[in-house]
């Protein structure tokens, strides 16, 4: 089954890692590697079954090479996960260990920050590989990514601004924002200081008194957020949120927000293309984090980072530009945006090497 799944998405690897000693079980999925070596974090998770873990690992994976080549970088997609529970599991040993996995695949793979793991655990695996991103500052890391991926997102809500209104100004536009975390309050401050109206809600009422304090922001119950009469609707707490219930609430022109995987099935991006609705796909409006990460590689530059952030609003104009050539929903034509500059890359490499080949059997 497992080589079934990996056949019909074009896998490149799968890498099983085990240490006794330290309790380590860890799958490294790659899944391509045309564009650049494999970039993604190592999730922790107490999953129900070793096959669940193999099939997040590929799953995820197979996300971040599309993510990594909409953002236009030189990266592919990879994937970690460790099974275990990050409360009570972890230990140095593990993360060592795990770091002379990664440190074996030569390059083939770097990994990051992910859910259940921590920058604590990125500078214990970088101790074994210096393939890792997302570590302490005193090892040259970037620091927190949210307010860079909040402006990335920033810059991608102009860009779907311009598609659906005819400009790109958020000045005077009611942006209602689910969820007010980390990325999102950035976000909000971005939203406040071009003069946007905000509408907020959260699970934490801190979080929401926060952004009524700073914005001025006028809060709702978290199920009235999808039917508040607003501009834009950004989702930017759980996936899922754009389905069958929520649909029909909705009065916004736009859809753009930080979430992950916000369509809860792919019917339902079409469905909201049949209303009119303009949706700035998720994991390319979101990767600023990536985007932020990835310059960890170069030698971290602040500003270099943000101007390729600054991508971000191009990105979604291509994907709007793809939709309609094609006359396919936005989600699609990312897929396409991304798919189309990995067969581009993949075809200059294979000229390349037919020519190498040549001139060395000439040589001979």
């Amino acid at each position: 089954m497992i080589f079934e799944y990996m056949e019909k998405y074009d896998y490149e690897q799968v890498v099983f890692c085990q240490d006794r000693n330290s309790g380590l079980k860890a799958i490294i999925a790659i899944h391509d590697t045309t564009l650049g070596p494999a970039l993604g974090g190592t999730r922790m998770w107490t999953y129900a079954s070793e096959e669940e873990a193999v099939i997040d690992a590929l799953r995820l994976a197979r996300g971040m090479t599309y993510k990594a080549a909409a953002a236009g970088l030189n990266l592919g997609g990879g994937k970690t996960v460790i099974i275990g529970d990050p409360r009570t599991d972890k230990n140095e040993e593990m993360f060592r260990a795990f770091g002379r996995y990664i440190q074996g695949l030569n390059g083939r793979y770097i990994t990051a920050e992910d859910v259940g793991t921590t920058v604590a655990d990125m500078d214990l695996i970088h101790q074994e590989t210096e393939f890792v991103t997302g570590v302490s500052p005193a090892f040259g890391s970037s620091g927190n990514p949210s307010p860079v991926t909040a402006y990335g997102v920033y810059r991608g809500m102009k860009a779907a601004a311009l598609e659906a209104f005819g400009s790109d100004s958020l000045a005077g536009k009611r942006v209602a924002v689910q969820g007010v975390g980390n990325v999102a309050f950035s976000l909000c401050r971005y939203l406040h200081e071009e003069g946007a109206k905000l509408i907020v809600t959260d699970i934490n009422q801190e979080n929401v008194n926060r952004a009524i304090q700073e914005f001025g922001a006028q809060a709702v119950n978290v199920q009235d957020i999808y039917a508040v009469d607003c501009d834009i609707f950004s989702p930017c707490a759980l996936g899922a949120v754009i389905n069958d219930n929520t649909i029909p609430q909705l009065k916004a022109r736009v859809i753009a927000g930080a979430a992950n995987n916000q369509l809860k099935e792919e019917r339902h991006g079409d469905l909201i293309t049949e209303m009119g609705l303009v949706y700035a796909p998720d994991y390319v409006i979101n990767a600023g984090g990536l985007i932020n990460v990835a310059d960890e590689l170069l030698g971290y530059n602040r500003e270099r980072a943000l101007k390729k952030v600054d991508t971000i609003y191009d990105n979604i104009l291509k994907v709007f530009e793809i939709a309609k050539r094609d006359g396919i929903p936005t989600y699609v034509a990312a897929d396409r945006l991304a798919e189309e500059r990995i067969e581009s890359v993949k075809r200059s490499r294979s000229t390349f090497l037919r020519n190498e080949r040549h001139l060395l059997n000439r040589l001979r």
